[in-house]
């Protein structure tokens, strides 16, 4: 298990948009935008129903998530964030973790998902085994 660095957890819980790489039965990868939180030292991830990428996690564990900041490093190069890492999937709690996560993603006071009686769904936890990218993360794993 790895201890996520502060500014690593500052940049996840920020609100920016990520992308979650999954692998697909093939081999090839599957990416979706997902909303992002954490749970500990967890990434955590909501989905109301059962979803390609769920299916796919459940299949194989490997995960890649990437997120730009909007930052630029000192010699002008835009800021992102990968995390590679195992992924598992858990029953129920997507409803109350998706609205936790639409007070950083879409303001304060809405309520998400918009609809009475959401589903339980999923949430997906992600262990990270690996950080990179451009940013004062970039020499975390060497």
């Amino acid at each position: 298990m790895t201890i996520v660095r502060d500014d690593v957890r500052a940049t996840l819980l920020a609100g920016h948009l990520a992308h979650l790489t999954t692998v697909n039965p093939d081999g090839s990868p599957h990416v979706t935008g997902v909303w992002i939180g954490m749970d500990g030292d967890d990434i955590v991830v909501a989905h109301l129903t059962d979803r390609h990428k769920l299916r796919n996690i459940r299949r194989d564990p490997r995960v890649v998530v990437s997120l730009v900041t909007g930052g630029k490093n000192p010699i002008g190069m835009d800021e992102y964030l990968v995390i590679s890492g195992r992924a598992r999937v858990v029953e129920g709690g997507a409803p109350a973790l998706a609205q936790r996560l639409a007070e950083t993603y879409l303001g304060a006071g809405v309520k998400f998902p918009p609809i009475d009686n959401p589903p339980a769904g999923y949430i997906t936890h992600i262990s990270i085994d690996r950080v990179a990218g451009v940013g004062p993360w970039a020499h975390i794993n060497g």
